[in-house]
Protein backbone atom coordinates (compact mmCIF):
# COMPACT_ATOMS: atom_id res chain seq x y z
CA UNK A 1 0.00 0.00 0.00
CA UNK A 2 1.08 3.80 0.06
CA UNK A 3 4.29 4.83 1.74
CA UNK A 4 3.75 6.12 5.43
CA UNK A 5 5.50 9.30 4.40
CA UNK A 6 3.26 10.33 1.60
CA UNK A 7 1.10 12.23 4.69
CA UNK A 8 0.34 15.86 3.82
CA UNK A 9 0.13 18.64 6.13
CA UNK A 10 -3.93 19.16 5.91
CA UNK A 11 -5.90 16.39 8.68
CA UNK A 12 -8.04 13.51 6.55
CA UNK A 13 -11.87 13.56 7.24
CA UNK A 14 -12.73 10.31 8.97
CA UNK A 15 -14.43 8.40 5.96
CA UNK A 16 -17.00 6.39 8.39
CA UNK A 17 -18.10 8.78 11.40
CA UNK A 18 -16.02 10.01 14.52
CA UNK A 19 -16.97 8.26 17.09
CA UNK A 20 -17.31 4.49 17.59
CA UNK A 21 -21.39 4.77 17.76
CA UNK A 22 -21.18 6.82 14.54
CA UNK A 23 -18.19 4.36 12.59
CA UNK A 24 -20.44 1.35 13.49
CA UNK A 25 -23.74 2.42 12.36
CA UNK A 26 -21.59 2.98 8.70
CA UNK A 27 -20.95 -0.82 9.47
CA UNK A 28 -19.47 -2.10 6.10
CA UNK A 29 -21.53 -5.93 5.23
CA UNK A 30 -18.57 -8.27 4.32
CA UNK A 31 -20.06 -10.55 1.21
CA UNK A 32 -18.32 -12.55 -1.78
CA UNK A 33 -20.18 -15.13 -3.89
CA UNK A 34 -20.28 -18.05 -2.52
CA UNK A 35 -20.59 -20.55 -5.60
CA UNK A 36 -22.11 -23.67 -3.78
CA UNK A 37 -19.79 -23.40 -0.83
CA UNK A 38 -21.53 -23.86 2.46
CA UNK A 39 -17.99 -23.62 4.69
CA UNK A 40 -17.39 -20.38 3.23
CA UNK A 41 -20.72 -18.81 3.69
CA UNK A 42 -20.76 -19.86 7.22
CA UNK A 43 -17.45 -18.38 7.67
CA UNK A 44 -18.54 -15.08 5.94
CA UNK A 45 -21.65 -15.27 8.49
CA UNK A 46 -19.12 -15.82 11.61
CA UNK A 47 -17.32 -12.59 10.15
CA UNK A 48 -20.33 -10.27 9.90
CA UNK A 49 -21.42 -11.20 13.67
CA UNK A 50 -18.07 -10.41 14.89
CA UNK A 51 -18.27 -6.81 16.60
CA UNK A 52 -14.51 -7.27 18.24
CA UNK A 53 -13.25 -8.08 14.72
CA UNK A 54 -14.88 -4.94 12.84
CA UNK A 55 -13.76 -2.60 15.92
CA UNK A 56 -9.97 -4.14 14.69
CA UNK A 57 -10.68 -2.95 11.23
CA UNK A 58 -12.02 0.45 12.51
CA UNK A 59 -8.72 0.78 14.52
CA UNK A 60 -6.34 -0.11 11.50
CA UNK A 61 -8.25 2.79 9.43
CA UNK A 62 -7.69 5.10 12.25
CA UNK A 63 -3.87 4.40 12.47
CA UNK A 64 -3.59 4.15 8.57
CA UNK A 65 -6.00 7.35 7.11
CA UNK A 66 -6.46 9.77 10.17
CA UNK A 67 -2.76 9.66 12.08
CA UNK A 68 -0.39 8.46 9.34
CA UNK A 69 -2.27 9.90 5.48
CA UNK A 70 -2.35 6.94 4.22
CA UNK A 71 -4.76 5.05 2.15
CA UNK A 72 -7.80 2.78 3.41
CA UNK A 73 -6.79 -0.30 5.08
CA UNK A 74 -9.94 -0.88 7.02
CA UNK A 75 -13.31 -2.99 5.97
CA UNK A 76 -13.46 -1.62 2.64
CA UNK A 77 -10.05 -2.23 1.55
CA UNK A 78 -10.27 -6.20 3.60
CA UNK A 79 -13.67 -6.29 1.73
CA UNK A 80 -12.05 -5.35 -1.65
CA UNK A 81 -8.72 -7.75 -1.42
CA UNK A 82 -11.22 -10.60 -0.21
CA UNK A 83 -13.16 -10.54 -3.37
CA UNK A 84 -9.95 -9.98 -5.76
CA UNK A 85 -8.30 -12.62 -4.17
CA UNK A 86 -11.44 -15.20 -4.55
CA UNK A 87 -11.84 -14.76 -7.95
CA UNK A 88 -8.07 -14.96 -8.41
CA UNK A 89 -7.89 -18.21 -6.69
CA UNK A 90 -10.91 -19.54 -8.61
CA UNK A 91 -9.29 -18.80 -11.79
CA UNK A 92 -5.80 -20.04 -11.44
CA UNK A 93 -7.28 -23.13 -9.40
CA UNK A 94 -9.35 -23.62 -13.00
CA UNK A 95 -6.56 -22.95 -14.35
CA UNK A 96 -4.48 -25.90 -12.93
CA UNK A 97 -2.77 -24.36 -10.09
CA UNK A 98 -3.10 -26.68 -7.00
CA UNK A 99 -3.82 -24.97 -3.79
CA UNK A 100 -2.21 -25.52 -0.66
CA UNK A 101 -4.74 -27.33 1.36
CA UNK A 102 -5.68 -29.99 -1.68
CA UNK A 103 -1.66 -30.53 -2.10
CA UNK A 104 -0.06 -30.63 1.50
CA UNK A 105 -2.93 -31.91 3.16
CA UNK A 106 -5.80 -33.43 1.12
CA UNK A 107 -8.25 -30.96 2.12
CA UNK A 108 -11.39 -29.63 -0.44
CA UNK A 109 -10.71 -26.88 -2.68
CA UNK A 110 -13.07 -25.29 -1.35
CA UNK A 111 -11.25 -25.12 1.95
CA UNK A 112 -8.67 -23.13 0.10
CA UNK A 113 -11.61 -20.40 -0.64
CA UNK A 114 -12.30 -19.99 3.04
CA UNK A 115 -8.10 -19.78 3.60
CA UNK A 116 -8.03 -16.69 1.31
CA UNK A 117 -10.98 -15.44 2.33
CA UNK A 118 -9.75 -14.83 5.83
CA UNK A 119 -6.15 -14.33 4.68
CA UNK A 120 -7.76 -10.93 2.92
CA UNK A 121 -10.24 -10.25 6.07
CA UNK A 122 -7.62 -10.76 8.86
CA UNK A 123 -3.64 -9.34 6.63
CA UNK A 124 -3.72 -5.83 7.74
CA UNK A 125 -6.00 -6.12 11.61
CA UNK A 126 -1.97 -5.05 13.18
CA UNK A 127 -2.51 -2.13 11.77
CA UNK A 128 -4.89 -1.44 15.12
CA UNK A 129 -1.54 -1.21 17.47
CA UNK A 130 0.65 0.16 14.84
CA UNK A 131 2.00 0.79 11.15
CA UNK A 132 5.52 -0.82 11.80
CA UNK A 133 5.59 -4.45 11.46
CA UNK A 134 2.21 -4.48 11.18
CA UNK A 135 2.01 -7.87 9.91
CA UNK A 136 3.81 -9.74 12.81
CA UNK A 137 1.12 -8.02 15.20
CA UNK A 138 -1.40 -9.49 12.90
CA UNK A 139 -0.74 -12.50 13.16
CA UNK A 140 -1.08 -12.76 17.05
CA UNK A 141 -4.52 -11.10 16.58
CA UNK A 142 -5.89 -13.00 14.08
CA UNK A 143 -4.62 -16.50 15.78
CA UNK A 144 -7.37 -15.63 18.47
CA UNK A 145 -9.99 -14.33 16.00
CA UNK A 146 -9.69 -17.67 14.06
CA UNK A 147 -10.18 -19.71 16.65
CA UNK A 148 -14.14 -18.13 17.13
CA UNK A 149 -14.31 -17.83 13.49
CA UNK A 150 -13.95 -21.50 12.81
CA UNK A 151 -16.33 -22.54 15.51
CA UNK A 152 -18.22 -25.20 14.14
CA UNK A 153 -17.30 -24.81 10.34
CA UNK A 154 -13.88 -27.25 11.38
CA UNK A 155 -13.25 -30.15 13.90
CA UNK A 156 -10.25 -29.17 16.29
CA UNK A 157 -7.33 -30.84 13.78
CA UNK A 158 -8.71 -29.34 10.77
CA UNK A 159 -9.10 -26.20 12.59
CA UNK A 160 -5.30 -25.99 13.73
CA UNK A 161 -4.20 -26.96 10.02
CA UNK A 162 -6.75 -23.81 8.33
CA UNK A 163 -5.11 -21.60 11.04
CA UNK A 164 -1.69 -22.47 10.38
CA UNK A 165 -2.31 -21.76 6.29
CA UNK A 166 -4.31 -18.63 7.13
CA UNK A 167 -1.49 -17.16 9.26
CA UNK A 168 1.12 -18.40 6.41
CA UNK A 169 -1.03 -15.90 3.93
CA UNK A 170 -0.72 -13.50 6.45
CA UNK A 171 2.99 -12.69 6.83
CA UNK A 172 3.67 -13.90 3.16
CA UNK A 173 2.23 -10.29 2.04
CA UNK A 174 4.66 -7.86 3.40
CA UNK A 175 7.66 -6.48 1.83
CA UNK A 176 10.21 -9.39 0.94
CA UNK A 177 7.46 -12.00 1.73
CA UNK A 178 7.50 -15.57 0.25
CA UNK A 179 4.47 -17.19 0.15
CA UNK A 180 5.19 -20.96 0.24
CA UNK A 181 1.14 -21.53 -1.05
CA UNK A 182 -0.82 -21.07 -3.88
CA UNK A 183 -3.15 -19.23 -1.18
CA UNK A 184 -0.68 -17.29 0.24
CA UNK A 185 0.34 -16.13 -3.33
CA UNK A 186 -3.13 -14.89 -4.58
CA UNK A 187 -3.69 -12.56 -1.19
CA UNK A 188 -0.07 -10.82 -1.49
CA UNK A 189 -1.27 -10.08 -5.38
CA UNK A 190 -4.85 -9.39 -4.34
CA UNK A 191 -3.88 -6.41 -2.04
CA UNK A 192 -1.57 -5.09 -4.21
CA UNK A 193 -4.43 -4.79 -6.63
CA UNK A 194 -6.70 -2.48 -4.32
CA UNK A 195 -5.36 0.44 -6.80
CA UNK A 196 -7.74 2.32 -8.34
CA UNK A 197 -8.45 5.79 -8.46
CA UNK A 198 -10.81 5.67 -6.41
CA UNK A 199 -8.67 4.36 -3.67
CA UNK A 200 -5.81 6.45 -3.97
CA UNK A 201 -8.30 9.84 -3.14
CA UNK A 202 -7.91 9.93 0.63
CA UNK A 203 -4.20 11.10 0.76
CA UNK A 204 -4.36 12.81 -2.62
CA UNK A 205 -6.94 15.04 -1.45
CA UNK A 206 -5.26 15.46 1.83
CA UNK A 207 -2.10 17.43 0.19
CA UNK A 208 -0.08 14.39 -0.90
CA UNK A 209 2.18 15.53 -4.36
CA UNK A 210 4.35 12.38 -3.64
CA UNK A 211 5.01 9.69 -6.88
CA UNK A 212 2.99 7.21 -4.56
CA UNK A 213 -0.46 9.26 -5.13
CA UNK A 214 -0.08 10.36 -7.48
CA UNK A 215 0.17 7.21 -9.32
CA UNK A 216 -1.99 5.71 -7.87
CA UNK A 217 -4.49 8.62 -8.76
CA UNK A 218 -3.65 7.42 -12.42
CA UNK A 219 -5.00 3.79 -12.25
CA UNK A 220 -8.30 4.29 -13.60
CA UNK A 221 -9.62 0.53 -13.30
CA UNK A 222 -8.39 -2.97 -12.52
CA UNK A 223 -9.77 -5.62 -14.99
CA UNK A 224 -9.12 -10.16 -13.82
CA UNK A 225 -9.91 -11.74 -17.01
CA UNK A 226 -8.70 -15.01 -17.83
CA UNK A 227 -5.67 -15.01 -20.18
CA UNK A 228 -4.96 -16.40 -23.31
CA UNK A 229 -1.30 -18.20 -22.63
CA UNK A 230 -1.84 -17.62 -19.04
CA UNK A 231 -4.89 -18.66 -16.62
CA UNK A 232 -5.18 -15.08 -15.66
CA UNK A 233 -4.81 -11.83 -17.50
CA UNK A 234 -4.56 -8.65 -15.30
CA UNK A 235 -5.60 -5.25 -17.39
CA UNK A 236 -5.05 -1.81 -16.12
CA UNK A 237 -6.61 0.88 -17.91
CA UNK A 238 -4.55 4.49 -16.60
CA UNK A 239 -5.28 7.98 -17.69
CA UNK A 240 -1.62 9.11 -17.38
CA UNK A 241 1.61 7.34 -18.17
CA UNK A 242 3.03 8.08 -14.40
CA UNK A 243 0.60 5.19 -13.30
CA UNK A 244 3.40 2.89 -14.17
CA UNK A 245 5.64 3.86 -10.94
CA UNK A 246 2.65 1.48 -9.78
CA UNK A 247 3.09 -1.40 -11.57
CA UNK A 248 6.69 -1.65 -11.92
CA UNK A 249 7.75 -0.62 -8.29
CA UNK A 250 4.93 -1.49 -6.40
CA UNK A 251 2.96 -4.19 -8.27
CA UNK A 252 6.10 -5.93 -9.61
CA UNK A 253 7.66 -6.38 -6.35
CA UNK A 254 4.17 -7.81 -5.17
CA UNK A 255 4.02 -10.47 -8.10
CA UNK A 256 7.56 -11.02 -7.16
CA UNK A 257 8.30 -14.03 -5.33
CA UNK A 258 4.57 -14.89 -4.98
CA UNK A 259 4.76 -18.34 -6.79
CA UNK A 260 2.35 -17.27 -9.02
CA UNK A 261 4.80 -15.00 -11.31
CA UNK A 262 3.94 -17.65 -14.50
CA UNK A 263 0.53 -17.96 -14.17
CA UNK A 264 -0.39 -14.28 -14.18
CA UNK A 265 0.03 -11.31 -17.40
CA UNK A 266 -0.24 -7.89 -16.76
CA UNK A 267 -0.94 -5.93 -19.56
CA UNK A 268 -1.64 -1.89 -18.66
CA UNK A 269 -3.03 0.63 -21.24
CA UNK A 270 -2.34 4.27 -21.26
CA UNK A 271 -5.02 6.52 -22.62
CA UNK A 272 -4.58 9.90 -20.88
CA UNK A 273 -5.13 13.31 -22.95
CA UNK A 274 -2.97 16.79 -22.43
CA UNK A 275 0.13 15.12 -21.76
CA UNK A 276 3.48 14.33 -23.84
CA UNK A 277 2.93 10.38 -24.16
CA UNK A 278 6.05 8.91 -23.26
CA UNK A 279 4.49 5.00 -22.94
CA UNK A 280 1.35 3.41 -24.51
CA UNK A 281 1.37 0.15 -22.80
CA UNK A 282 3.58 -2.11 -20.31
CA UNK A 283 3.92 -5.38 -19.85
CA UNK A 284 4.43 -7.85 -17.11
CA UNK A 285 4.85 -11.70 -17.59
Amino acid sequence: MQNPDSSGDLPVEPPLGRTVAERFDRRVEMNVPGRGNPRLAEFISHVNADDDLYGLWLAANVTAIERLGMTDHGPVHVKIVMNIATKLYRMLEAGGVEPGVVHNWGLDVLDGEVVVAAASLLHDIGMSIHRSDHESYSLFLAHEKLNALFDGIYDSPTATVMRSEVLHAIIAHRAGGKPLTMEAGVVRIADALDMAKGRSRVPFAAGSSSIHSISAAAIEAVHIEHGEVKPVKLRIEMSNSVGVFQLDQLFREKLSGSGLESHVELEANIEGEGEKSLVREFRIG
